[in-house]
């Protein structure tokens, strides 16, 4: 099919990018951009104090705490505001795209200055939306390096300045609202945090009765006196699993029987499904058809230790995960799914193998704290209520992040137009 043979809607024009509006340009990024390179400050310290300023390296845009900061008298560096552009130019995120930040620009990245009649955010969205096109095609044997060519040659659609404008509020729009939920996300895992430790010190009273609950010095910490601490080995049994050999390949194919490694616990904690499964084959000879039974508590121990969940279908799991089935006279399994991964593992390693893990014997020597069947229940219950509040909040910020994506290819490509969407139905609707 030929140009001509294009039905295009009303006015629309073929471009090197598809149909865009008649009103639209494509032109290169090197003619509407100056891009200025960081560099390393002659200076640096790690004491923030002052009017110094953080030094944007790789590591900052991971974790967005600086290490190392420039002092306020030196002024051999390369400044970015909080509405600037940002681009990591070298390493193995080179592509990616930030702006909000402020500091002193790392030798690794670039400051994108946009000229003329463009808009700032709209073209750190389009950039965006290139970073898998930029860091696939890099140069360097070494250190991988955005492709200079192809950064400075990218074809870039140039909507009317107003247009550009309500683009970039449209998405940042979503973006906000995905901001505040990622802390809100934030603060809910810190109360949880601080509610586990609580409650395990206290149990479920109120804070004003805190101080009169009657504690007692053990292995493990402060617990209430009425509580116990027993060995897991002593109100649970285990059971290791198994991983099919991968050379055996009709072990895998066409797998229906779902099978659990830690890449599947998530921190939700139920298991739904899993990412890879065992034929039938694998399940009457490797497993002797012994599915273990949903319900059923699961805990690493190898590498990844203390992570805990809990099966919602018959599955069968790898030999770094052990099913756990608590005497329910005596521990519940919702308890033991919280309590597992405060446990300090450090002191039960297995000195013999290379690396963190467990060993049967270890594992069934794990102290826990004991509280009332009745007790246990209640801090289950509490608990389970934060994670629910964490997950309905990971879901909006899926459904948020599904929705930017969308929207950013739509409107970039002016399948959707600006002029079609109300901002303030979107405001509401996030």
């Amino acid at each position: 099919m030929n140009e001509l043979d294009i039905e295009l809607p009303e006015g629309y024009r073929i471009t090197d990018l598809g149909p865009l509006p008649e009103e639209w340009e494509v032109v290169r990024l090197g003619d509407v951009v100056k891009t200025i390179k960081g560099r390393k400050p002659q200076q640096l310290t790690e004491d923030p104090k002052g009017e110094s300023v953080p030094y944007l390296t790789a590591q900052y845009f991971r974790t967005r705490d600086a290490s190392k900061f420039v002092p306020k008298d030196v002024n051999n560096f390369v400044k970015v505001n909080k509405d600037d552009i940002v681009f990591i130019w070298d390493g193995s995120n080179a592509g990616d795209v930030f702006t909000g930040l402020e500091g002193a620009l790392a030798s690794t990245m670039i400051r994108i200055d946009p000229q003329g009649d463009t808009n700032k955010k709209f073209l750190y969205y389009y950039i965006k939306t290139k970073f898998l096109l930029f860091n696939t095609k890099t140069t360097g044997s070494t250190i991988p390096h955005v492709n200079k060519n192809l950064f400075y040659n990218l074809a870039v659609p140039i909507p009317p300045l107003p247009e550009q404008k309500k683009i970039a509020a449209v998405l940042s729009t979503i973006q906000e609202a995905k901001e505040r939920t990622e802390a809100v996300i934030s603060a809910t895992r810190d109360l949880k945090n601080s509610m586990m430790k609580y409650l395990f010190t206290y149990g479920p009273v109120p804070l004003p009765e805190a101080e009169n609950v009657p504690l007692k010095e053990t292995e493990i910490g402060m617990i209430p006196e009425e509580w116990e601490v027993v060995r897991l080995g002593d109100v649970a049994e285990f059971n290791l699993g198994r991983t099919p050999k991968r050379v055996n390949e009709s072990y895998w194919d066409d797998g229906k029987y779902p099978w659990v490694s830690i890449a599947d616990m998530s921190d939700f904690g139920y298991i739904y499904d899993t990412k890879e499964k065992v034929s039938q084959k694998a399940y009457e000879e490797v497993f002797k058809k012994r599915l273990v039974p949903k319900e059923t508590l699961l805990m690493s121990f190898k590498l990844t230790i203390g992570r805990t969940s809990i099966l919602k279908t018959d599955a069968f799991h790898n030999e770094a995960i052990i099913s756990i089935r608590p005497n329910n006279n005596q521990v519940l399994k919702e308890f033991l799914f919280y309590f597992l991964p405060t446990i300090d593992f450090s002191n039960y390693y297995d000195n013999v193998v290379k690396g963190k893990t467990l060993n049967s014997a270890k594992i069934k020597k794990l102290l826990i704290s004991l509280p009332p069947l009745s007790t246990q229940q209640k801090i289950a219950s509490m608990l389970s209520a934060i994670d629910e509040k964490i997950e309905a909040e990971e879901n909006k910020k899926k459904a948020l992040d599904d929705l930017f994506n969308t929207l950013l290819h739509d409107l970039m490509t002016a399948k959707i137009r600006v002029n079609h969407l109300d901002l303030d139905e979107i405001e509401l609707s996030v």
